[in-house]
């Protein structure tokens, strides 16, 4: 049974399916407008699903491929890798918190200021996870670990998209949509160091480019252009050799970069297509919810959700992050020399894209284009530092060559941990 409930709420596409249909049933609509809002919505989630695996594969090639082309090894933050290994000690801890969570995450919105409904199924469940890995290594058991645990869990479903929010409706223009995904605090702080050093007057969406460039307005051939550079760059340093025996399977390892960084490209427009559909259906569904459960009550949603409002500080901002990634590794490999205990956090390209293209999202609608590459350049240097922070709060999953990678999981993690050190 807990199994089953794992696997029906940490599935984005069915827990944002079921609002759908039950904010349309609310409603009273027609079996034909809840099948079709249901399955669209459903269809939405896949599609962004599907163009998040086909990105997520190219930047996990190129991730690859930098390490071994620059000789350089270390931690790589990856909330995928480090939720699949706590899983096997910890799931019952993690299904437990993440049912109740959900569940205090409605109570907090109906009974409180905070009216969001968090909506990212995968990221309340890399969060359960953790707070359950750090409330077990804490002492904490039984039914007092799940009810802390969703407590917190509820607490901050509720919390950070209300911190985004007032970014957010700059961001999209309407107080409709809300912004669901753990890496809030990085970028609310791209935002404040966009604000701070950005003008938002000239935003990157006004770039004037040359008659003769203007084809890289299409923001799918500019991320294709920049991600050819970049893929050729590192197969350049790791060498055909490696490339074909390792990754390609014996194609030429210049054709592999081409096609990684055109499946890369790829994989972002299906992602704007898949946020388009959803919000196009789970919007009216979700009013049904709001107005009879929870009034008032806002969906969180994906950090995607922002991408087509900006699509050029999206590439602007991945780059941007990236570069703040690779400047915070070089300070922790100085560093290392007098502080040899200090790990090394590589820039893993994953959370760089969508963290660091949703900073330079939060960036811009703050600072414009000058914010965009500063906000996003500080958000890369903070997701370099912040998961130091909270590794020795993991107990054994924290000398792992992974952890969690996000801005908010790191916070959230690092105070939890320090807080039960200071109780016990």
């Amino acid at each position: 049974m807990l199994k089953f409930i794992l696997d029906i709420l940490s599935v984005p596409a069915i827990l944002i399916g079921l609002v759908s249909f039950i904010g349309l049933v609310v409603q009273k609509k027609g079996i034909s407008d809840v099948l079709k809002g249901s399955i669209k919505t459903v269809m939405g989630v896949l599609i962004l699903g599907g163009g998040a695996g086909l990105a997520v594969t190219s930047l996990g090639h190129f991730g690859t491929m930098f390490q071994y082309g620059f000789g350089i090894t270390g931690v790589v933050p990856h909330n995928e890798a480090i939720v699949g290994m706590a899983l096997e000690t910890y799931g019952t801890q993690t299904a437990l918190i993440m049912a109740f969570g959900m569940v205090a995450n409605v109570l907090i919105a109906r009974f409180t200021p905070l009216k969001f409904i968090f909506l990212t199924g995968h990221h309340t469940l890399y969060m359960a996870c953790m707070i359950g890995i750090i409330l077990t290594v804490g002492g904490f058991e039984g039914a007092t670990l799940v009810a802390v645990g969703a407590a917190i869990l509820g607490l901050v479903m509720a919390l950070f998209p209300a911190i985004a929010h007032p970014v957010m409706k700059k961001i999209s223009g309407s107080d409709d949509v809300a912004f669901g995904h753990f890496g809030t605090v990085g970028y609310v702080f791209a935002a404040y160091i966009g604000k701070l050093l950005g003008n938002k007057e000239q935003s990157t969406e006004d770039i004037n480019f040359p008659q003769g460039l203007a084809f890289l307005r299409d923001s799918s051939l500019a991320i294709s252009l920049v991600m050819l550079v970049l893929f050729l760059i590192v197969a350049l340093a790791c060498g055909p050799e490696y490339v074909e025996k390792e990754l390609s399977g014996g194609q030429n390892f210049l054709v592999f970069s081409i096609l990684q960084a055109i499946t890369f490209a790829g994989g972002v427009y299906v992602i704007l297509a898949g946020v388009r559909l959803i919000l196009a259906e789970i919007v009216p569904a979700f009013t049904g919810i709001a107005t009879t459960l929870v009034p008032n009550a806002k969906p969180a949603i994906d950090c995607p959700v922002v991408f087509p409002f900006a699509p050029n500080a999206v590439l602007i901002g991945f780059l941007s992050s990236f570069v703040g990634g690779v400047i915070g590794m070089g300070i922790l490999l100085m560093m290392g020399s007098s502080m040899p205990w200090l790990p090394i956090i590589l820039p893993s390209v994953v959370p760089h894209f969508f963290c660091g293209a949703t900073a330079g999202v939060f960036g811009n609608a703050t600072g414009g284009l000058r914010g965009c590459i500063f906000g996003a350049m500080a958000h890369g240097l903070l997701i370099t530092f912040l998961p130091i922070l909270l590794m020795p709060v993991l107990g054994n999953l924290g000398f792992a060559n992974t952890t969690f990678s996000d801005a908010d999981f790191c916070v959230v993690g690092t105070i939890l941990g320090n807080v039960i050190n200071l109780i016990k």
